[in-house]
């Protein structure tokens, strides 16, 4: 009778530790899991190849009960990093858990990680560098299924927040007369900077995925791809019309080395996860739209403007 009795006891115990692991790592573990991806759109790169997350970034989490549509002062989840690892799981820095097992759950992510004093006016400040670019491609995630704790993982797809704004450079043959090197050709004049005039404050509304640009105008720096082409990221925005193009460390035969300043007739669209591109020609004493004038594409488009160059600005590495 022990025998038997110690069997059924060691059975019982094996069957309570299996019970565990269940609860740990499968469908009713409590602990939150997040699966993360960008849909068909893609975060900032520069090689022309359609980035996803990439081990080693990372978002804030955010969880709670109650309403969809508004996040309560007490969180289930309250801004704990997550990030990817090499395997291909994104890791909290703290164990994240599940407010029940019954209720609905809602969640926002933002990526990469950032302290959020607000959920519906974030301020947001842009940094248009080109070694600033990843963290200023701010991405947002919602889900506002209702999930409970047998829904594991967490599924977030993230859109993107800015827009980004490229100028292809053109230049009429008036820079090629005189220059007795190259008669066929057109000669391009060096640039030295390309600048947008447009508010680089925002303030964002992570539930609505909604950007508002705040403040004053300012002169946004582009990164240069190559002479002809300049890229940034933008705060989406009404009202830009404006870019300014400087000349610097042209042969005098070629004019000098003004400030050449577009100012288009119309507001420019910069709208969130939408690639704005302006082509404009150059003269000696004007600067026009090209006749591929203005064009906007999605995110997932990025580098197509550019055939057979590498997306990827000077001093990005």
């Amino acid at each position: 009778m022990k025998t038997l009795k110690l069997i059924t006891l060691a059975v019982l115990s094996l069957s309570v530790l299996a019970s565990c692991d269940k609860d740990r790592s499968g469908a009713n573990s409590r602990s939150i899991t997040v699966k993360a991806g960008i849909g068909e759109l893609t975060k900032v790169t520069y090689d022309g190849n359609k980035a996803t997350f990439a081990a080693g970034d990372n978002l804030s989490l955010f969880a709670w009960t109650g309403s969809k549509a508004a996040i309560p002062e007490k969180l289930v989840v309250n801004n704990v990093t997550n990030t990817l690892e090499e395997s291909g799981l994104w890791t909290p820095a703290v164990e994240m858990l599940w407010a029940d097992m019954v209720s609905e759950h809602y969640f926002m992510a933002v990526s990469p990680a950032r302290e959020v004093s607000s959920f519906t006016a974030d301020p947001y400040t842009l940094n248009s560098a080109a070694d600033k670019y990843q963290q200023s491609d701010l991405l947002i995630a919602v889900n506002e299924t209702g999930l409970k704790a047998n829904d594991n993982p967490v599924g977030l797809v993230f859109d993107h927040a800015m827009a980004t704004l490229n100028v292809n450079l053109a230049f009429h043959n008036q820079w090629t007369e005189g220059n007795p090197p190259s008669q066929t050709e057109i000669t391009e004049a060096l640039i030295d900077a390309v600048e947008a005039t447009a508010k680089d404050h925002a303030t964002l509304d992570y539930i609505n995925k909604a950007v508002t640009a705040t403040g004053q105008q300012a002169q946004v720096a582009m990164n240069k791809i190559k002479n002809a082409s300049w890229t940034t990221l933008m705060v989406p925005q009404e009202g830009f019309r404006t870019i300014t193009i400087s000349l610097k460390g042209n042969d005098e035969w070629l004019g000098g080395n003004g400030t050449y300043v577009f100012t288009a007739p119309e507001d420019i669209t910069l709208k969130s996860g939408k690639i704005t591109t302006v082509s404009l020609i150059i003269g000696r004493d004007q600067i026009t739209l090209d006749k591929d004038g203005i064009s906007i594409t999605d995110w997932a488009s990025q580098g197509d403007d550019i055939p057979g160059e590498v997306f990827k600005p000077q001093g990005l590495k």
